[in-house]
Parts: structure tokens; C-alpha cells; sequence
């Protein structure tokens, strides 16, 4: 049996199944791997997180990595993803951050644009607060999905 049709937008693909999410980010090197790190820690198994980048850079951001090591979250292991079509139409909810026009659209899904500043080339203290401030919108989505 298929995964029933959406009514409304927001709707969830199968709201009998766990609600999956999409971090976009234009590298998936920080924003969009702080946040999956933080869903998949704060979560655990009730949401299915994906992650990835409109272009996907070589590694994850070393400071990113640094900022979630200090909340006791481990995003070492993780590496940056292409953005695909079959990611976003597998996701309940696509969340972007700063990938714009690059991001593919799809009717019936559930869009959030966070804007956020990029952690690239910023030091320990200007990515804590953009860490605290992912954190906050991952308890407000995970909230919504409940």
C-alpha cells in the first residue's frame, strides 16, 4: 500500500510512519549538520533526519564540529551530501537555510526557510550563538511534529 495523498500542504507523506526532516544548506557543512545533529540527539528515533547541500562542500566546518563537541553532540563522522530530488520527495519537511533558488521545490511538502548566518570562516564565539539559536528551532520543529 502507497503512501497516502496530501491533502494540505504540511500534511505528513504517511502520518502513520515516524515524520522524516531535510536540513538544506548550500554546503551541508554547518547549518544544515548542526541541525541534523541536533535532531537526531534531541529525537532519537521518532524523526528520520536527512541532511544535505546545494553544493556540498569537502568536509564538515571544523569550527561546526567544535561548537557541537561543547553540547556533548558528535558530528565528526559526518560528511557533505548533494542535495537530491529523491531526498526532498522523501521528506515530510524540508528545512532551508540560505540555499534559495538552488533548492527543489515540491507541491504538498512542508517548507521552513531559517534564516540563519553561516558559520563558514567564523570563529568558536560567533558560531556558538548560531549553534544555541538551531538548537531553539529544532525544539520548536520536534514540538510541531509531536
Amino acid at each position: 500500500m502507497g503512501a497516502p495523498l496530501l491533502r494540505h500542504p504540511g500534511d505528513l507523506v504517511n502520518p502513520s510512519a515516524r515524520p522524516s526532516v531535510l536540513f538544506v544548506c548550500v554546503h551541508n557543512a554547518g547549518r544544515s549538520q548542526m541541525a541534523a545533529g541536533f535532531l537526531n540527539h534531541l529525537a532519537g528515533d521518532r524523526i528520520d533526519v536527512l541532511s544535505a547541500g546545494s553544493m556540498p562542500g569537502d568536509a564538515i566546518n571544523p569550527v561546526a564540529v567544535e561548537a557541537m563537541a561543547e553540547v556533548g553532540i558528535d558530528i565528526a563522522g559526518e560528511q557533505p551530501k548533494k542535495l537530491t530530488d529523491s531526498a526532498v520527495e522523501a521528506s515530510d519537511v524540508v528545512i532551508t537555510m540560505g540555499c534559495g533558488d538552488e533548492c527543489p521545490y515540491f507541491p504538498g511538502k512542508r517548507y521552513e526557510d531559517w534564516v540563519l548566518e553561516d558559520p563558514a570562516g567564523q570563529g568558536i564565539d560567533a558560531v556558538r550563538p548560531i549553534r544555541d539559536e538551531i538548537r531553539g528551532r529544532v525544539e520548536e520543529l520536534i514540538a510541531s511534529l509531536a
